[in-house]
């Protein structure tokens, strides 16, 4: 580790086949920061949703644009049933569904092409009372859409999103953190794929005090494909926080995870959590996940754990990666031996290291939107 990186890069034998899931928060002690799940968040910081934050009453705004072909209407709570495709396995997360008052859904009828991608807007109003949301985005067979929730404002926020992606259906979820600086959002992504069905989905984390997404996969039937991108950039005081879980426990199914933050400013933390768990009848598997941060100034620190847990041996692949540090000087001293000066060179090669991850969002605006915000970050 370089000098000046506070942090860790490691692995760590965390078992995630028998987690703990409920609808009832009461089956869930509040977190007091040593649990394995909680060690790295900070909970003095979270505003209480951890523990008990009552909800507050118009302080967030929910607008969608929907594509054509798509439907979207909204539900009250109790009207909402549990579904099997979802159950809380945190309190926060068991806590944004007994308190939220509006479920958001997004229905893409079977055999449906989307023309354009669905914009859901997640607008916070007021940081000083708590939030909570619920969204379900429903992908029936054979169809194929782009959704995008957009977060920003100010905000004290938990919420679940509930992804079903139907038999042979392709779905892409892009979610965007653009949050004002005072924001605290937890977020529980629960995703079930079907027979042949590819989920690509994409977690954008730039904005906000505390972020702490949690992005989940299942599998109902074999030959379910999951692509999992994230990036991140935190500055000075923020915490940015990605907790994946991907269950493999249906034959012949398959999983890529590739992820990539950068920091720089006093204070800025990232943790990436990436679980891979290969139960006894997932045959067949093929899995990678990989995690890359760019440390771009002291006083920063990188939490990289990587998890991959195999109980079968009749795999077609499974591995992971990740590693933490600051620019390569080979690389400014190749740009600036051709008259580049240091600091255009340095952009030069952030600009780089996030261009494969920002390429891959289906959607033209929101990767303008990112390389802007990176571009405004670097200067």
């Amino acid at each position: 580790m370089p000098s000046g990186i506070a942090g860790a890069i490691e692995t760590a034998p965390v078992t995630r086949l028998h987690e703990r899931q409920s609808f009832d928060p009461a089956d869930f002690p509040v977190p007091e920061g040593r649990e394995e799940e909680w060690r790295f968040t900070p909970l003095r910081r979270l505003r209480s949703l951890h523990a008990d934050a009552p909800a507050g009453v118009g302080n967030l705004t929910v607008e969608i644009d929907l594509a054509p072909e798509l439907k979207a209407f909204f539900t009250k709570r109790h009207s909402v049933l549990p579904t099997a495709t979802f159950t809380p396995s945190d309190r926060v997360s068991a806590r944004a569904y007994s308190l939220f008052d509006e479920a958001t859904t997004i229905e893409v009828p079977a055999e449906a092409e989307a023309s354009t991608p669905t914009i859901v807007t997640v607008t916070g109003l007021d940081s000083g009372t708590a939030a909570y949301g619920h969204t379900v985005i429903k992908a029936g067979p054979l169809s194929r859409a782009v959704v995008v929730l957009d977060y920003r404002g100010s905000a004290t926020y938990a919420e679940n999103v509930e992804i079903v992606v139907g038999d042979g259906a392709s779905l892409s979820v892009i979610s965007v953190q653009d949050w004002a600086s005072d924001a605290v959002h937890l977020s529980y992504h629960a995703a079930t794929l079907g027979k042949d069905s590819v989920l690509t989905h994409t977690a954008v984390s730039l904005g906000g005090s505390v972020v702490r997404l949690a992005p989940s996969v299942r599998y109902s039937a074999p030959g379910g494909d999951a692509v999992l991108n994230g990036l991140y950039f935190a500055d000075a005081g923020q915490h940015l926080e990605h907790r994946l879980f991907v269950d493999h426990d249906t034959p012949n199914c398959r999983s890529r995870v590739q992820y990539k933050g950068a920091l720089q400013g006093e204070g800025a933390h990232a943790v990436w959590i990436g679980d891979v768990l290969i139960q006894p009848e997932a045959t067949g598997t093929d899995t990678y996940e990989y995690n890359r941060n760019l440390v771009l100034t002291d006083g920063t620190r990188v939490d990289s754990v990587p998890n991959l847990e195999i109980l079968t041996g009749e795999i077609t692949g499974a591995g992971h990666a990740s590693a933490s540090g600051r620019l390569e000087d080979h690389h400014l001293f190749y740009l600036m031996a051709r008259g580049i000066p240091y600091e255009e060179a340095r952009r030069l090669v952030i600009r780089g290291f996030f261009g494969q991850q920002i390429a891959t969002i289906e959607v033209p605006e929101v990767r303008e939107r990112i390389t802007a915000a990176i571009e405004k970050e670097l200067t």
